[in-house]
C-alpha cells in the first residue's frame, strides 16, 4: 500500500535522495574500468547487428515494442504487430504474437496468436479494441504468463493475462483481467484507477481513459518481482510489486516530478547500498533520473551528465552479474533515420559508467530489451525500413 512519512522522516528521505543524486554522476574512478583498454563500441555494436534475425511474420507491416523470456533451449518473445503499414498505429488492426525461436540456430518455429481485436475465449470476447504492449514472464516451470493492454476508442483501457503451457506447446482457452492494487483497494487494471492514486498524492495532470502499460521489464529483489508501470499519455509512473500468484500489481510509489515535464516509459533498478534508480523519458526533451531509497518516496527528476543528449524513447536498466547496463536512445540520425543511435553505458556501482555498446542502424535501433540466460545475454529490437518507424522485431545475441 502507498503509505506517506511523517514531515520529518519524509524532509531527511528527499535530503537523503539529494545527496545520492549529487554522488550519480558519472565519475571515472581509479579501477572502476570494466572494458578492456582501446574497446571500440561501435565495432562491438555492429557485430551484434549482424548476428540478428527477424522474428516477426513475413506479412507483418508493422511491429514495436517486444519483450522476451528464455527457456531451456528456446526464446518465447512476445510483440505488437499490424499487417496494414509501418509502425503501431494502425488501431484495431494491432494484435499480439507469441513467436518461440530456438536458441541454437535462432530459427523461428512456431508462432501463436496471443491477442486480437474481437477474439473469442471461453469466458469472453475482447471487444473491438486495440490490442497493444504485451508482456511475459516465466510463472513455474510449466507456464508463461503473457499481459496485453485492450484498448477501446472509447471507454477504459483494461489489461488481461493469459497462459501458455510449455509442455504442450499452446496457449490456454481463456483470459483474465489483471489487478490493480492501490491504497484504496483492489480493482481492475484500469488507466483511471492509477490516476486516482497518483492524484490523491498531489498529481495534477489530467486523466485519461488509455495508455496503462506494463513497461519495463521484470527484475526480481529479495525473492519478488517489481515491474514500472506507465501511462503513456497521461504521463505516469510508478513502482509496483507483482503477488506471488501473478495476478495482481501492487502501487509502491509514483515518481512523477516535476510535472511540467513530460516523463515517461521508464526502466528502474536497484543500486548496490540499496537505493532505487529510475530513468524516464522526457517528450520534451532529455533523460531524467529519479532515485528512492524505498520504492515510496521518490526525488524530483532531473537530467546527469552520464545521458547528454536523449531522445523522446524507451531507456533500459538491467543488471547482468555484477555488472548495470543502461540504454538511451541518443538525439543523433545515422542518414537521416529517427531512433537511429542506442547507447549502452556499464557500471558496477551506478555511480561511474564507460560506453560499452553504440549501436548505429540506418534502419534504426529502439525500444530494445536484454536479458540473461545461461551465461548468455540475449536481446529484442525494433528496426524499421521507413526512417525509423516501428516496422519488424529483431532478435540475437548482446554477448
Amino acid at each position: 500500500m502507498v503509505v506517506l512519512f511523517k514531515p520529518l522522516a519524509r524532509a531527511a528521505s528527499l535530503l537523503s535522495l539529494m545527496l545520492c543524486q549529487l554522488g550519480g554522476q558519472p565519475l571515472r574512478a581509479q579501477g572502476s574500468e570494466l572494458l578492456p583498454k582501446g574497446w571500440d563500441p561501435v565495432a562491438a555494436a555492429d557485430k551484434v547487428m549482424n548476428g540478428l534475425v527477424r522474428v516477426s511474420a513475413p506479412q507483418v507491416k508493422g511491429a514495436h515494442d517486444a519483450e522476451f523470456v528464455c527457456v531451456g533451449e528456446k526464446a518465447y518473445i512476445v510483440e505488437h504487430d499490424n499487417d496494414v503499414e509501418p509502425g503501431h498505429g494502425a488501431g484495431v488492426n494491432m494484435y499480439c504474437m507469441l513467436s518461440v525461436v530456438d536458441l541454437r540456430t535462432l530459427k523461428v518455429e512456431q508462432r501463436h496468436l496471443l491477442g486480437k481485436a474481437g477474439q473469442v475465449f471461453d469466458q469472453v470476447a475482447l471487444p473491438k479494441a486495440q490490442i497493444f504492449v504485451p508482456r511475459i514472464l516465466q510463472k513455474d516451470a510449466q507456464t508463461l504468463r503473457c499481459w496485453f493492454c485492450s484498448q477501446p476508442e472509447k471507454g477504459q483501457a483494461i489489461t488481461w493475462y493469459r497462459d501458455f503451457d510449455l509442455p504442450t506447446q499452446r496457449f490456454e482457452s481463456q483470459i483474465h483481467k489483471a489487478i490493480l492494487r492501490t491504497a484504496s483497494g483492489t480493482h481492475e487494471m484500469r488507466p483511471e484507477v492509477l490516476h486516482a492514486d497518483a492524484a490523491a498524492l498531489g498529481f495534477k495532470r489530467k486523466a485519461v481513459n488509455h495508455g496503462l502499460y506494463i513497461f519495463d521489464s521484470f527484475k526480481r529483489f529479495d525473492g519478488q518481482w517489481f515491474v514500472a508501470l506507465n501511462n503513456f499519455p497521461g504521463k505516469q509512473n510508478a513502482l509496483a510489486r507483482l503477488s506471488s500468484d501473478f495476478s495482481t500489481f501492487e502501487v509502491i510509489g509514483h515518481y512523477n516530478e516535476p510535472q511540467d515535464q513530460p516523463l515517461s516509459e521508464s526502466a528502474v533498478n536497484r543500486l548496490p547500498d540499496g537505493r532505487w534508480l529510475a530513468i524516464l523519458r522526457n517528450d520534451a526533451g532529455n533523460y531524467h533520473f529519479s532515485e528512492s531509497l524505498d520504492g515510496r518516496q521518490w526525488s524530483v527528476a532531473a537530467p546527469r551528465a552520464l545521458v547528454p543528449n536523449g531522445l523522446n524513447s524507451k531507456p533500459t536498466f538491467e543488471r547482468f552479474g555484477e555488472v548495470y547496463h543502461l540504454g538511451w536512445q541518443e538525439n543523433s540520425r545515422v542518414k537521416g533515420c529517427n531512433r537511429s543511435v542506442f547507447n549502452v553505458e556499464v557500471s558496477r556501482d551506478g555511480r561511474n559508467w564507460q560506453r560499452k555498446y553504440r549501436f548505429m542502424s540506418p534502419d534504426s535501433f529502439q525500444y530494445p530489451s536484454f536479458h540473461q540466460h545461461e551465461g548468455t545475454v540475449w536481446l529484442t529490437v525494433t528496426q524499421s525500413d521507413h526512417g525509423g518507424s516501428s516496422d519488424r522485431i529483431m532478435f540475437g545475441r548482446l554477448e
